[in-house]
């Protein structure tokens, strides 16, 4: 048996997990859930060959859901540990554009677009190449409007974001683990750590 990495994310309304073995996809789990990513989780990894153990975990560290990423990242954690597996996160908006180039004809910049709570979206935009071109926000509709750099739009606010830009082409893609290998290696090798994008919406109270 090859070397073993087994993908994790359930940052976004879908719950999907892989196992690939040098780089080739062996197995994957995807469903459109909304909620209960705790539940779906880890049935979804014992179902994998071998129960999806693995030498390398790769997680989707965010933005998204506050709940989804501090589920994906907890098993992955607790995965490691128990396996002694290397761990690694990438980013939501990364694989939603490289899965988005992935099905144009030629190579174009994309501009990521996801759902982000409180009428807003998490934008960022990404080079023809994947590289990020600048920081991710979360901005309203109007804000994001005005740092649409691509005439391809990606993600679940795609298509009101299209609609806002009048872009080319929309895709209202939602991140999937079984296509992590479509991202950069450069843009897999991030701490494991939650990227929320914005503040929770509960704050500390502040004792006098």
């Amino acid at each position: 048996m090859g070397e073993r990495l087994l993908a994790i994310d359930t940052a976004t309304v879908a719950c999907s997990v892989a196992l690939f073995e040098d780089g080739a996809l062996i197995a994957s789990d995807y469903a459109e859930i909304g909620r209960g990513h705790a539940e779906k989780l880890i049935p979804a990894i014992a179902g994998l060959p071998d129960r999806g153990k693995a030498d390398k975990i790769l997680v989707n560290c965010g933005p998204g859901s506050f709940t989804g990423v501090r589920i994906g990242i907890s098993a992955a954690k607790a995965l490691a540990l128990a396996w002694g597996a290397e761990i690694n996160g990438y980013s939501c908006l990364a694989l939603v554009a490289a899965q988005a180039r992935n099905q144009l004809e030629t190579a174009q910049p994309v501009c990521v677009a996801m759902l982000a709570g409180h009428g807003e979206y998490f934008v960022q935009n990404f080079s023809e190449t994947g590289e990020a071109l600048g920081a991710l926000a979360s901005l309203t509709p109007e804000q994001a409007a005005e740092q649409v750099h691509a005439n391809i739009i990606a993600g679940s606010a795609s298509a009101e974001l299209a609609e806002l830009v009048r872009a080319d082409v929309h895709f209202p893609i939602l991140p999937n683990a079984s296509q992590v290998s479509l991202i950069a290696n450069d843009m897999k090798n991030m701490s494991s750590k939650p990227i929320y994008g914005r503040k929770p919406d509960a704050q500390p109270v502040k004792v006098a």
